[in-house]
């Protein structure tokens, strides 16, 4: 990789997927800007994606266009830091629905879905670039770029991608000064590329350490439930009707061995994300009245939510990364016709080995009672560990950035 030039003085972009509503994306942004903060407490990063969009009201960021960032400082020594998530096997046309409304993504996929070159011309257009992984920035962008670095990336798919996409990406990584990666997956992946990078746990393994004081002052639903919930989760390919069926008979299950409330909650309001009618639809299968749906999407009040839980339980990485955060019970589920890469890629290297990873609809009760048997203290001093383990991490790209 390339040698940082260092300035004593010099803009920090932070860029990543956190310019739509994606709970774990948008705490990227904050942990990076909080550790580039303790370094240089007056310093202000500057919040770019693929799209300029305003997402303060939900606990995020006034986020810039990376392209219109690009025209204004192209031939400047910026720093740029990619915050961190599963950045690697995103393509264009993924990028360009997910920063769409939700009341417009049917029409563009009916529209332009259909062929692939149609998609790869809407997608060029959307997002201001021919890239093929535009969440993967090189030097092309910034010709005279102080700094471009990984922080704690994915890519647990990325051998399965199309050849073009693989060495777009693998020749941008090139091309920066220092990478990490959160998993050995995509670790495996990129030495088989000739490319070393260590393993550091994602950003959000920061939240309880960085946060928690203004965590606890938000939102949750303890009021809900005497003896405690469950903070539940899943996407809307879970909608099916069978599917849904046996999630809350599953859930039912729960509350009934546990005496636990559930409580279903957004990880995230984007295109391909979650969906609150679908929740809707579960509540009303489940027989038990212990059952809430917690409507907020401030990215705070989902980690209070999650915090003040008994468990987690779901299809979110980040569900699990913050109850891990909070030494708090955990597991993943998936579809059967689902692969769940990214949850199973983290899952094997962070968490504790015999920690439930990503389980069937079907044990979904048996998996949840296997991780609140477990030893709490063994999974404080885990949460301990990986947020140790980040904040080390991360050492080398603030170096990088701040060019000392």
């Amino acid at each position: 990789m390339a040698n940082a030039r260092a300035s004593p003085k010099r803009r920090i972009i932070v860029f990543g997927a956190f310019d739509r509503h994606n709970f774990g994306d948008m705490l990227f942004a904050h942990v990076v800007a909080r550790l580039l903060a303790e370094r240089r407490p007056a310093f202000e990063p500057i919040f770019a994606g693929c799209g300029q969009r305003d997402l303060r009201a939900h606990g995020g960021h006034d986020v810039a266009a990376l392209p219109q960032l690009a025209g204004r400082w192209r031939d400047e020594p910026i720093a740029l830091i990619h915050a961190g998530g599963e950045l690697l096997s995103c393509d264009a046309w993924e990028a360009a629905v997910m920063l769409k409304q939700p009341d417009e993504v049917q029409a563009c996929i009916a529209r332009y879905g259909s062929r692939a070159q149609d998609r790869s011309a809407w997608a060029r257009a959307e997002l201001g670039t021919a890239a093929l992984a535009p969440y993967v920035i090189g030097r092309e962008k910034f010709a005279q770029a102080a700094s471009v670095c990984f922080n704690a990336i994915g890519g647990a798919t990325l051998d399965t991608r199309e050849a073009a996409l693989r060495e777009e990406v693998l020749t941008r990584l090139r091309s920066g000064d220092y990478a990490s990666v959160r998993d050995t997956q995509t670790q495996a992946a990129l030495k088989r590329a000739g490319i070393d990078a260590p393993l550091v746990p994602d950003p959000a393994s920061m939240v309880a350490e960085l946060f928690d004081e203004r965590i606890r002052t938000h939102s949750d639903a303890r009021h809900a439930f005497a003896r405690g919930y469950l903070a539940v989760q899943f996407s809307a390919d879970f909608g099916d009707d069978a599917t849904l069926a046996h999630i809350a008979h599953q859930l039912d299950r729960l509350c009934e061995t546990t005496g636990l409330g559930i409580v279903l909650f957004r990880a995230g309001a984007a295109p391909w994300h979650d969906d609150i009618a679908v929740y809707a639809r579960t509540a009303a299968r489940m027989r038990r009245a212990a059952v809430r749906i917690f409507e907020s999407l401030n990215v705070w009040d989902i980690c209070a939510l999650i915090a003040k839980s008994e468990g987690f339980a779901g299809s979110s990485l980040h569900g699990r990364i913050v109850a891990m955060a909070y030494g708090l019970p955990r597991i993943n589920f998936q579809r059967a016709d689902a692969d769940a890469a990214r949850q199973r890629a983290y899952a094997s290297t962070w968490d504790i080995a015999d920690a439930p990873g990503v389980v069937p609809i079907a044990h979904i009760h048996a998996a949840m009672h296997e991780a609140l048997a477990m030893d709490r203290r063994a999974l404080h001093e885990k949460a301990l560990a990986l947020a140790k383990a980040h904040r080390a991490g991360f050492g080398p790209i603030a170096q990088c950035a701040f060019g000392s």
